[in-house]
Parts: structure tokens; sequence; C-alpha cells
């Protein structure tokens, strides 16, 4: 049986299982299940009794395809759990609950200013940060019993191996408990004792232990499987490109957001009102960063058609100039606090024209992200987008620049398979497709009226 990887990657929607080659990366295999959030109990939170469940079963059919050396996990950002001992004190937010902003007002000349730590003052649970200090104040008997917090990918890797680790992508990912810059701990992170509850920090692909001896018994793993520290699943995607390209270039990781890395870009000018922050890679560097919530928006506006426009379609929306305009997923993204709508009544439009419309939003978007960090060079896509003919070819008529689709593997899968040589096993990888064609339309007047708009 080949050599392989398996990858444990949780996103904010769905979470998948993928059986990687450990020789050539190539997928062998793979599982996906939703993530469903229960609403029940304290707060909203995530099911992770439901998804080891379906982990376990996973690791059971890949450990009869293969034999697997090593497990990485990969996750969504904004998760935190608190332990104590050998079990949760209290349940993984949803960081999409707005619970946490009740204590907004307090939490705010605590967290200090966005220069220190490159995060900005998100709503929700989106800065870990907020969270905490908001469990801390509203159950502060459970908060008590907690003794060590583990980011998301991390509390994966102690339910596999019993490890408790912490590593740089997660710690820089917009939770207010790190300074990018100085790679030490916020001063809001050691004025609350935070610090001292996250464990040592390890490099991404440091082995954390092996899998524990009931989960190999239950599975038939072998013993000696090793799982490595893990990774944020938007700096999963972004590994291969640091590891192989020159900067300037941009890396876009797709999904429920569109995350941008303007890896050589300029840290000085990012706005922290417009949704801009400073993710930290893989080897401990700030790299200028911003999103938006594309995903969600995009099936907003399409009501979740998979349908793919006409020509005649496209041309009516442009010469038309019929927009949609942000922001549909409120407080995040580089227009959070404008209001979504559109330029003409959604009715009246075919579900080919709403995707048309809705694929040109997610370009003029992403172009405002992009001039928002400073990016410079070719422009990588990842993840479910680079099935967009529409969007990749707006996105390069907008820009002017080479936008090349990564659509031979998700990011994700194959960054955080990575991890398992390390750096040094990353190899050339694949050779990039040919950069997606400008649209053959002048597309220069609906950008203007676009821009106009928001103006």
């Amino acid at each position: 049986m080949p050599k392989s990887t398996i990858v444990l990657d949780i996103g904010k929607t769905n979470a998948k299982l993928a059986l990687v080659d450990a020789a050539t990366h190539a997928i062998l295999a793979i599982r996906t299940t939703t993530n469903a959030v229960v609403t029940e109990g304290l707060y909203p939170h995530f099911d992770v009794e439901r998804l080891w469940a379906w982990i376990l079963e996973g690791l059971r059919e890949f450990a009869l395809q293969a034999e697997i050396d090593c497990i990485s996990t990969t996750t969504h950002g904004g998760a935190a759990a608190l332990i104590d001992g050998d079990d949760l004190v209290m349940p993984i937010l949803d960081y999409e609950y707005r619970g946490p902003d009740s204590i907004a007002e307090a939490y705010r000349p605590l967290r200090g200013a966005f220069w220190e730590t490159l995060s900005p003052d998100l709503p929700g649970g989106l800065n870990v940060g907020r969270q905490l200090y908001w469990q801390q104040e509203t159950f502060p008997s459970a908060f008590g019993r907690a003794t060590t917090i583990l980011l998301y990918p991390q509390y994966w890797v102690w339910r596999l191996t019993g490890a408790k680790v912490s590593e740089p992508t997660m710690l820089g990912c917009h939770t207010d408990l790190w300074n990018p810059e100085a790679g030490t701990f916020s001063r809001l992170a050691d004025d609350q004792g935070w610090s001292g509850m996250v464990p040592p920090r390890v490099h991404p692909w440091d082995t954390a232990g092996t899998i524990r001896p009931e989960i190999a018994a239950k599975t038939g793993l072998p013993a000696d499987c090793r799982v490595v520290a893990g990774i944020h699943d938007s700096n999963a995607s972004l590994l291969p490109h640091i590891l192989r390209r020159r900067p300037p270039f941009s890396v876009i990781s797709t999904g429920t957001w569109m995350i941008f890395f303007a890896v050589g870009g300029s840290l000085a000018d990012l706005d922290p009102a417009r949704d801009c922050l400073a993710n930290v890679d893989a080897f401990d560097r700030a790299v200028p960063s911003a999103r938006f919530m594309a995903g969600r928006e995009f099936a907003l506006l399409t009501d979740d058609a998979k349908v793919t426009p006409s020509a005649a379609e496209i041309a009516r929306i442009l010469d038309d100039k019929i927009m949609a305009l942000p922001s549909f997923a409120p407080g995040t993204g580089p227009y959070a606090f404008q209001t979504g709508h559109w330029s003409h009544d959604p009715a009246t439009l075919s579900p080919g024209e709403k995707v048309a419309a809705a694929s040109l939003y997610c370009a003029l978007v992403a172009d405002t992200c992009l001039r928002l960090t400073g990016a410079a060079g070719p422009i990588v896509v990842e993840g479910p987008i680079t099935r967009n003919a529409l969007f990749l070819s707006a996105l390069a008529s907008v820009v002017g620049r080479p936008v090349i689709a990564r659509a031979d593997a998700t990011g994700t899968t194959e960054g955080a398979a990575l991890l398992a040589s390390g750096p040094e096993g990353a190899g050339p990888g694949q050779p990039d497709p040919e950069p997606a064609p400008p649209l053959p339309h002048d597309v220069a007047a609906y950008v203007a009226a676009w821009r106009a708009a928001l103006e």
C-alpha cells in the first residue's frame, strides 16, 4: 500500500478528510460533511462530537486503503477551545454568534492598538480575544476551570494525540493575542493571563505527537502514526507558493471567505476599518492581508443557483450596468459598514444574470482588497471560485495582471499535506496553467459606474 498522509480540513461550512499520496501529493480519496452549528446550550457552537465520530469513521476507512504515516490538521480561524485536563470546559463558540458584541465597548480599550497586533476590531467572535473576554466575563466559573487555550487545529491535534501545542499561523490570525512584528504575545494576552494558558509554540510541520493508543486500536492506524502541529487553512493555501515563488505575488484563498495574501505587499497602508490585517505565515512573518465573505455573499446574490451565464446574459449585465453593491455580509470586508443592495430589481433578472452580476461583484471587491494590501505581481487563485471562469476573467480585466487559477487541487489540502515532510519536502509542484483570459468586453465603463455608485 502507498505511504500516505491524511489531511483533516475543517472549514466554516464543510469539513473534509483527504487521503494524500506522501510522495506525489496527489489526492487519492476524499470524504466531506457539513460543519453544523449547534444552537442549543450556552451559545451557538461547533458540533465537535459529531465531527469526531465522522473523523474516526474516515480514519478507519483510509487505514484500509493506504499506509498512513502522518495526519495534518487545518481549520478556519476565529475558534479556540478552553480545556481542563481531558475535556472542554465550554463549547467552542461559533464566531458568527453576536453575543460577544455585548462586551465590545469594555473590550476595546483592553485590546490595544491595531499597529501592535495588526488585527482589526471584528464583530461577534472573529477576534479570539473578544470571545475569550466574553466567555471570561459571562461564564466566570467555567472559564476559571480552564487551564489551556488551544486554537482550533491544535484542538484536533490534542484529540488525536493528547499533545498540547500552538503555532504561528493561528496565533496571528486576527486573534488580538499576538504581535506579529515582535513575534510575542500582545499586551492584552499578557494582561489577561491568557498567554500563560497557550501551550508552547512550534512550527506547523513539527510533530506534536503520535496518535493515542485507543485511536490506533479503533481505526487500524499504525501506533506510530504521527500528527503534525497543524496550520490555519488560508495559510495552508499560501504555504506551497511562498516555498516556490519569488515575491511580489498574491494568493487568494477562497471558500466561505475570500482571503488575500499580498506577499511582498505593504503593511504601512493597511486599513483596519476595511477588514485589512496581517496574517502570520508558517515562517512567522507578517503578510499584508484583506478579506471578505465572498462565498457567503455569492450564494445570497444568486439564490445559490448553479448555472453558467450565457454570453448574452453577461453582455446585458455589462451594457445595462446591472450591479450588486456591497456589502451583503454585514460587518465584514472592505465595505463592512455599507448596506448591500442591487442597482436594479433582482426579481427581473434570470438566474444566469444574477450569477454574472455576482461574479463581477466578487471581482470588483477582490480588486479593492488587492489595492488595500499593496499587492503586485501575478495573482494565484485557490479553492472553489476557480471553477468560475467569469470571475477569473473579470478580475484579470480589472487588475491588468496575470490571474492564475490553481484548480488542480484545493490549496488547503495541498498545503496541509506539505507539513508531513516539512518545507524541504515541498518539491517543485505542478506548473502553473495559462492565466485566465481577460473578458472579451470593455469593462472600464462598468467598473467606473460601480466605483462611482460607492462614492
